[in-house]
């Protein structure tokens, strides 16, 4: 087993470009694409990149989020709650159980970590 594993370049693998499930658009017309570059032994963790064009979607998650941004500008909106604004360098965590609107106002580009539902 290999215990330090350091992730390729989105370019080492072919990236999902459809939506992702609980992701609805409701503004504009963004697109996205989805690079898993790494899964872990167990198959509870996935890592790679992700990137999206600008537009609103409507998101749900099941399933707990790790993110260090990496460049663009978004704005994550959970019903209810306030606005938080992203940028280039943040680090964030997404808590599974989370609704709200993801508004990308620049095209994003975001490493993550999912910790996958059981």
């Amino acid at each position: 087993m290999d215990y330090v594993v350091k992730l390729g370049s989105p370019d080492s693998v072919e990236p999902v470009t459809s939506d992702l499930e609980g992701w609805t658009v409701i503004d504009g017309t963004p697109s996205m694409k989805t690079w898993v570059l790494h899964t872990s032994a167990d198959g509870q963790m996935i890592s790679g990149y992700w990137e999206a064009t600008p537009g609103t979607y409507r998101a749900t998650y099941t399933e707990y989020e790790f993110v260090h941004f990496i460049e663009g500008k978004l704005t994550i909106t959970p019903d209810g709650g306030a606005p938080v604004v992203l940028g280039p360098g943040d680090a964030f965590v997404i808590e599974a159980g989370f609704k709200g609107t993801w508004k990308i106002d620049e095209t994003v580009r975001k490493h993550f970590l999912i910790q996958l539902a059981k």
